[in-house]
Parts: structure tokens; sequence; C-alpha cells
């Protein structure tokens, strides 16, 4: 057995070792919570200067560069609210500028979903922008969208964000949702004293009044159009609307004013050729109507519907 001292020598020696052990255990901890801080400081300031270059591209309006970055940085960060919305502005910026369909879908697509995912959080709920884009970018996809197209354009309005374009928006998806005076309504407000209604804007009040079957009000945009515009394609998009108001009136000459107009003004048309055949038709003058069949087909051989009427 041992003795006294050699118990109490052994216990000391044994409590010294646990001591260095404890000591050696905290030191290891507080030089791992000094590494973490330390990676963790070069991390974060990383991410701000990422983040501040990235805003820095935006304000320039570099788009293609933004959504790069923003891009990479999100297979990182894939939930970031910064860099979702940049991702979808972007994509949104590149979307509209291209000329093939399938890219413009891609981009469109793109911004949808960043800017869906940015909705999730909190400081969404008041950032107007994403509303407003979104709304833009669902417009972008065609008719079978259009209601949600309202629905983010509507919320933008709600939360009081201010865009030229977001009444014409709005107007363009009540009337490709079939609901005409909430497009009239929304056109109306993209009206000011200080801006006249553009090209665009007069021909679609006139088409949902021609929907609305209010003809009165239809012709009164479109003679404004005719009467104002600049651009001779308006002018003669608003003479065959016009047209058109005045066959479903009965009005047949005023219709046959507007046909001729088009030729003074424009030249030979094989689309209003064969439209003043259809004229003609409608008035009970069948040569005449193939008269005008044929020089639509001379104008235009692959005119399907002269050919059709002539066979």
């Amino acid at each position: 057995m041992l003795s006294d001292k050699t118990r109490l020598r052994n216990g000391r020696q044994l409590y010294r070792l646990k001591k260095l052990r404890s000591l050696a255990a905290v030191s290891f901890l507080i030089f791992a919570v000094v590494i973490s801080v330390a990676v963790i400081i070069r991390a974060t300031s990383g991410v701000k200067n990422e983040k501040k270059e990235l805003l820095r591209v935006w304000n320039n309006e570099d788009y293609e560069q933004a959504y790069k970055i923003s891009k990479e940085a999100l297979n990182e960060n894939p939930v970031d609210y910064f860099l979702l919305t940049i991702n979808g502005f972007s994509a949104y910026q590149l979307g509209i500028s291209q000329i093939n369909s399938n890219s413009i879908v891609m981009y469109i697509d793109e911004c949808i979903i960043s800017l869906r995912k940015a909705l999730l959080h909190k400081e969404a709920s008041t950032d107007g922008r994403i509303f407003y884009v979104l709304g833009k970018a669902y417009s972008y996809k065609g008719n079978e969208y259009a209601d949600l197209a309202v629905k983010y354009l509507e919320m933008a309005k709600k939360l009081s964000y201010k865009a030229q374009d977001i009444n014409e928006y709005l107007g363009l998806a009540y009337a490709a949702c079939g609901d005409y005076r909430s497009s009239i309504e929304a056109f109306s407000g993209a009206f000011s004293a200080d801006r006249p209604p553009s090209d665009t804007l007069l021909l679609s009040i006139a088409r949902s009044y021609m929907a609305m079957e209010d003809f009165n009000m239809a012709i009164g945009y479109l003679n404004r159009c005719v009467e104002t515009s600049p651009d001779v394609k308006s002018i003669n998009i608003a003479r065959l609307l016009l047209a058109e108001v005045y066959k479903t009136l009965g009005e047949h000459d005023n219709a046959e004013r507007q046909y001729v107009s088009i030729i003074n003004d424009s030249g030979e048309n094989a689309e209003v050729r064969y439209q003043l055949g259809e004229l003609y038709l409608l008035k009970g003058d069948a040569v005449r109507a193939r008269a005008e069949w044929r020089v639509a087909i001379n104008q235009d051989p692959a005119h399907i519907k002269a050919k059709a009427r002539l066979n």
C-alpha cells in the first residue's frame, strides 16, 4: 500500500496535470474563438466590399456586369435580400433589351424567380420597386399572366411607388384581363399636364373603348392620335381602327375614306386593299371587292385572306 505522503504527492501531481489540461483547453478555446472572429471579420469585410462593388456597377447602369456578379454571389448566399433584388432588377433590364424571344423569356423568368424570393424578406413588404418590376416582368410573359401583372402593379401603387409608366402597364394588364373599365381608369391616370399622351396610350384607350362598344369615345381618341402623332405607322393603325369602328356602325363611306387616306399618305398596302375589298363586299359590290383583292395579292402574293377570297 502507498504511504500517505506518496498518495499526497500523487494527488498533487494529478491536480496539477488536470489544471494544465484545463488551461490548455481554455487557451485552445480562446485561440479558436479569436481565429473564428478573425475569419468572420474578413468574410464580412469581403461581402461588404463585394456588395459595394455591385452597387457601384448597378449605379453605373452596367446591367450585364451587375447580373453576373449578383448571380455568382447568390451561389454562396442564395437568400441574401440585396443580391436577390439586384439580380432580379438587372435580369429584367437585360430581358427587355433582348431581340431573341427565348433570351427575353430566360431573363424575365430569372427576374421573377429572384424577386419572388426577395418577397420572403420583411423589408420587401415596403419596397415598391420590387412589386413594380415584378408587375412589369409578368406583363412580358403574355396575357395569361396579366392577372399577376395587375396584382403586383397595384401593390406598387398602394406603396405610393412613383413611375411614369406604371399606369400604362396597369392599363394594358387590365385590358388583357378583359376588365376594360379598370383599364381606362388606369390609362387615364397616365395623363399629365407636362407630358402629352403617347401614341401607344391613345391607341390602347381607344381599343378599350371599342371592346366596351363605346364607339364615340373610341373615335375621339383615334382621331386625336391621327391629328397629333408624328409617326406614320401610328396614324395608319389609328385609321385602320377608325375604319373598323365605322364599319361596325354602318358608316361605310367614312370607313372607305380612312382606307383611301392610308393609301394616299403612305402608298400601296396589301392589308388595306384587302380591307377595302371586304368593305365593298359588305356594300354589295362584289366586282370592286374582287378587284381590290387582286391588288392585295399583287402587293403581297402571300396574303392568305385575299387568296382565300379569290379562290
